[in-house]
C-alpha cells in the first residue's frame, strides 16, 4: 500500500511497497510516485485514476521491471473532492496465477524453506513423496518430518550450506523416501531466495528421481571394472576370487564362489543327474566385514548341495534362482548346517536376499556363485530384475575366464607332465661324472617349453652330456623336444662322434619341418653334446646355436669354453666342429639353456658373468651349487624354461686301466689270454677269467684277420669290466648266424651271448670292437 497526495508525491508507503519494489520509505517518501513507474507516468496516472486500476509496470530498486495490478482509491477532502489517493499493488494475477499451478503441479519435488530449515511450501509431488499433507509440514523443522537421519543430516547440512554461502547446491544422494519401499537415487538443487532488496528471505529445494540414470551409470562401470579386473590372470582360483571381490560390496554384502572339482582339475565338468546332490568346493568368498563371518565353508572345502537348494537349482536348470529369508526351501538347506544357519542371524533384523547365479561358459556349467544382501545395510532393497541382468552379464564373463584359466590349466598340465616323462627320471649308473641337475618350466602363459638335458652311458665308460632347447612353448615344443631326445640317444648309441652326431639330428630337424603333415610349422632347436672320456680325462664338445659350457676348475677358477657354435638345428647346409679340452679330475661342467643367462633381460655377456660368480660361489656339493645359480640369475617368475645341469669329473686310477699292442701275428690270441688271466687274478676277479679270455680271444683273432694293425687290447674295472679291442679298419662287424657247415661266424653270436652288451665305434684311426661284462657286487 502506498498514499500520494493530490499531485502524486508519496506521502506513505507500507512494508509490502517495500518488499514487492526494494524501495524503502526513506528513499521514497516527497517523491512523485511517475518516479517509479516504467514508460509514460502521466499517461499511467491518468488512467489509474480515472478507472481506478491497471497494470502498471514499475523500476524496483534493483533497477528489474515487474508489472503490477495497482488500484486507487480517492481520499476525499472536506469539500468532497479528492486530496489524495491510496493505492494498493500486487502482481500481475495472471503470471502469479500460471506460476503457482506450475510450482503446485511440477513432477519435480519442489520446497520452499526459511533460512532456520522449516517447510515454508511444498508442491504435490512431494507431498506424495513425504506420503502427508502439506499443512502437515509447514513450519516444522525438516529433520523432525524423517526417519532417515544420514538423509536428514545431508540434507540440513545442504541447506546451511545455502544459506551461510549464499549460492546454489547441486547433490547426489541415494535414501529411501518416506512413502516408498525401495531406495532411489535424488538429484537435489538448492538455490537462495532473495527479495526485492536483495536480502534472502529462504531456500528453495528442487529433487527428481535419477534412480534409471544412476543405476545405469552404476552398470556401465560396474561392467567397465569386470572388463579390467577379472580374469588378469590364467588361474581358476584367482579368476573366482576377483569376481567375489568385485560384487561386494557393490551388488552384495558377502559373495562366494564354488566349483566342481573337475574345473580345478582342468577336465570337462560334468554336473550330474538332475534331483540329485551336488558337491561342490569352495574356491573364493568374500564379506564386507572382516574375516567373513557369513562363510559356513572354508576355502578348499568340498560341500554337498541337496536338490532343493538354492546353488543346486541353479546347476541344474542354468538360470538365476532369486529367493529370501523366510522361504522354506531356503531355510531347510539353511539348517543344514549350524554355522549357516546361525551366521545370517548375528544381526539384529536377520532378513536377507539370496541369488544363486550359475557359471555357464561355452554352454558348460562350471559351477555357481551366491550373492547374499543384508536388508538392513546401506542398500537394504533385495535382489530385483535389474540385478539379475547385471550379475548374468557379470557371471558370463567371470565363466568364460574361468573356463579359460582351466583349458589353460589342462593344457599346461599335460604339457608338463608330457614333458617330466620325457625327461630322465633317474640316471643310470656311471663312473665317468657325478652330476645334479635343475629343469624349472616357464611360469609365463606361454606354458612349458621344449628344454632339455640328458645324460648317457657311452662305450669304456665314458658318458654323453646333453643340453637342449626347442623354440617355442606349448605341447608341441615338449613333443618335439621328445622325439629329438630320442633321436640323441639313438644316435649316441652308435657312438658317434659329436659333430657328427649334431649332423644327424640337423637332418632329422629339417625332414620333420618339410613333413607338411606335421603341425606346428617352422622348428627350431638348439643343442650342445659333449663326451666326456674318464680314462683320457678329456671331453670333446660340438654345439648348435647353444650357449657355450661353463667350466669350474678344482682351483676354483671358472671359464666359458670357447665353443665353435653351429647353426641351429633344422638349418642344414652348414658343417658343425668339435673343440677340444682337457679336464682335471674334480672340474664341474656347466651346461645351461638360454633361459638362465636371459632370465632378468640382461645382456648374454652379463648374465653369463653372473653365472661364472655363482659357480665359483662355495658350496657344499652339486645341488647345493645349483640352487646358487638358480638363486643368482632368475627372478621370482621365470618367463622362459631354465635347465641346467653340472657335472663334476672324475678319473679311472692307472691300475684300474689295462693296456695292452698287439702285433698282428695269430700266435699273439694266446699271449693276450695269458695277460688277462694274470690281471684279473690281480684284480680278484677269477670268476671273470674264463668268460673274459674267450672274449678276449675272439675279439683280437677278429681284429688280426679282418682289421689292420695297430692293434689294442684294453681292458677296464669299474662298475663293470669291459674288453676293448681296436684296430685300423673302419669295417664294422655284424653279427650274423653261421650255418651248420661253415667254419666261421660264431665269434661274435659267442661274445653276445657271454656279455651283457657289445658293440663297436669309429675312432679316428679305425674303429673298437667292445664288449661288457657286469661284475657281482660283494
Amino acid at each position: 500500500m502506498a498514499v500520494v497526495d493530490a499531485h502524486g508525491v508519496v506521502t506513505g508507503w507500507s512494508d509490502g511497497a517495500r518488499m514487492l519494489t526494494g524501495h524503502t520509505a526513506q528513499e521514497v517518501h516527497g517523491r512523485p510516485l511517475a518516479e517509479l513507474i516504467d514508460g509514460d507516468a502521466d499517461t499511467a496516472w491518468q488512467e489509474l485514476r480515472t478507472s481506478g486500476g491497471s497494470v502498471v509496470a514499475v523500476r524496483c530498486r534493483d533497477g528489474r521491471r515487474t508489472d503490477l495490478a495497482l488500484r486507487a482509491w480517492a481520499l476525499l477532502g472536506e469539500r468532497g473532492d479528492a486530496s489524495g489517493y491510496v493505492i494498493t499493488a500486487t502482481p500481475d494475477d495472471r503470471g502469479r496465477a500460471l506460476g503457482d499451478l506450475a510450482f503446485r503441479q511440477s513432477s519435480v519435488s519442489m520446497s520452499v524453506f526459511d533460512t532456520e530449515q522449516r517447510y515454508l511450501l511444498m508442491n504435490d509431488t512431494a507431498s506424495r513423496l513425504m506420503g502427508r499433507a502439506e499443512a502437515e509440514f509447514v513450519g516444522r523443522f525438516f529433520p523432525d518430518t524423517v526417519e532417515n537421519e544420514e538423509h536428514s543430516r545431508g540434507f540440513v547440512r545442504h541447506l546451511q550450506e545455502v544459506v551461510e554461502t549464499d549460492r546454489p547446491v547441486h547433490y547426489e544422494s541415494w535414501t529411501r523416501a518416506p512413502s516408498g519401499t525401495r531406495t532411489h537415487a535424488w538429484n537435489t538443487e538448492m538455490w537462495p531466495l532473495r527479495g526485492p532488496a536483495g536480502d534472502l528471505l529462504g531456500v528453495a529445494a528442487a529433487a527428481f528421481d535419477s534412480s534409471e540414470q544412476y543405476w545405469a551409470r552404476q552398470r556401465l562401470a560396474l561392467l567397465n571394472k569386470a572388463a579390467t579386473s577379472i580374469g588378469t590372470k590364467l588361474d581358476v582360483i584367482h579368476t573366482a576370487q576377483e569376481l567375489s571381490e568385485l560384487a561386494v560390496p557393490r551388488m552384495a554384502d558377502f559373495a562366494s564362489v564354488d566349483l566342481l572339482d573337475s574345473v580345478l582339475r582342468g577336465e570337462e565338468p560334468s554336473v550330474g543327474a538332475v534331483g540329485a546332490d551336488v558337491e561342490l568346493r569352495r574356491v573364493a568368498h568374500h564379506s564386507r566385514t572382516a574375516g567373513v563371518p557369513e562363510a559356513a565353508i572354508a576355502l578348499g572345502s568340498a560341500d554337498v548341495y541337496p536338490p532343493a537348494s538354492p546353488p543346486a537349482r541353479a546347476l541344474a536348470t542354468g538360470k538365476v534362482v532369486v529367493t529370501r529369508s523366510g522361504e522354506p526351501g531356503l531355510d531347510i538347506w539353511l539348517a543344514r548346517h549350524d554355522s549357516r544357519a546361525t551366521r545370517p542371524r548375528e544381526s539384529e533384523d536377520c532378513d536377507f536376499s539370496l541369488m544363486a547365479v550359475p557359471l555357464v561358459a561355452r554352454g558348460t556349467t562350471l559351477g555357481v556363485a551366491v550373492l547374499v544382501r543384508l536388508l538392513t545395510t546401506g542398500s537394504p532393497d533385495p535382489f530385483d530384475e535389474d540385478d539379475v541382468s547385471l550379475v548374468q552379464e557379470l557371471a558370463s564373463r567371470a565363466a568364460v575366464c574361468v573356463d579359460n584359466a582351466r583349458r589353460y590349466t589342462r593344457e599346461h598340465t599335460t604339457a608338463l607332465a608330457l614333458q617330466r616323462s620325457l625327461l630322465p627320471q633317474a640316471m643310470v649308473g656311471q663312473a665317468a661324472v657325478e652330476f645334479a641337475s635343475r629343469y624349472l618350466p616357464a611360469l609365463s602363459r606361454a606354458g612349458v617349453g621344449g628344454d632339455w638335458f640328458d645324460i648317457i652311458p657311452l662305450s669304456g665308460t665314458r658318458v654323453a652330456l646333453v643340453v637342449g632347447d626347442v623354440v617355442g612353448h606349448g605341447i608341441h615344443a615338449s613333443v618335439t623336444m621328445g622325439r629329438l631326445r630320442t633321436a640323441v640317444w639313438t644316435l649316441a648309441d652308435v657312438d658317434l662322434p659329436p659333430d657328427e652326431l649334431l649332423t644327424h639330428l640337423d637332418d632329422l630337424v629339417g625332414h620333420l619341418t618339410a613333413d607338411d603333415s606335421q603341425p606346428g610349422g617352422q622348428i627350431g632347436a638348439t643343442c650342445l653334446y659333449a663326451v666326456y672320456d674318464p680314462v683320457a680325462r678329456h671331453c670333446t664338445i660340438a654345439s648348435a646355436g647353444h650357449p657355450p659350457p661353463a667350466v669350474l676348475y678344482p682351483e676354483g677358477e671358472v671359464e666359458v669354453v670357447e665353443v665353435s657354435a653351429g647353426p641351429v638345428l633344422g638349418i642344414g647346409g652348414l658343417p658343425f666342429e668339435s673343440t677340444e679340452l682337457d679336464l682335471p679330475e674334480g672340474s664341474v661342467l656347466a651346461l645351461y639353456t638360454d633361459g638362465l643367462v636371459e632370465a632378468r633381460h640382461l645382456e648374454v655377456d652379463a648374465g653369463t658373468a653372473t653365472l661364472c660368480s655363482a659357480l665359483a660361489a662355495p658350496a657344499g656339493n652339486l645341488d647345493d651349487a645349483c640352487d646358487n645359480v638358480l638363486k643368482a640369475l632368475l627372478p621370482e617368475r621365470p618367463a622362459d624354461d631354465v635347465a641346467l645341469l653340472l657335472a663334476r669329473t672324475r678319473a679311472l686310477d692307472a691300475d684300474q686301466v689295462a693296456v695292452w699292442d698287439l702285433p698282428s701275428d695269430p700266435a699273439v690270441v694266446a699271449t693276450a689270454r695269458q695277460h688277462v688271466g694274470e690281471r684279473l687274478a690281480e684284480w680278484g676277479l677269477d670268476e671273470s677269467v674264463f668268460v673274459t679270455e674267450l672274449v678276449v680271444s675272439e675279439l683280437v683273432t677278429n681284429a688280426i684277420r679282418y682289421g689292420g694293425p695297430p692293434i689294442q687290447l684294453r681292458l677296464i674295472r669299474d662298475r663293470a669290466l669291459i674288453c676293448e679291442v681296436s684296430d685300423a679298419s673302419s669295417t664294422s662287424p655284424h653279427l650274423r648266424r653261421a650255418r651248420t657247415f661253415d667254419e666261421g661266424g660264431r665269434g661274435l653270436l659267442l661274445v653276445a651271448q657271454l656279455t651283457d652288451r657289445w658293440g663297436t665305434r669309429q675312432t679316428g684311426s679305425g674303429k673298437t670292437i667292445w664288449a661288457e661284462q657286469t661284475l657281482r657286487a660283494d
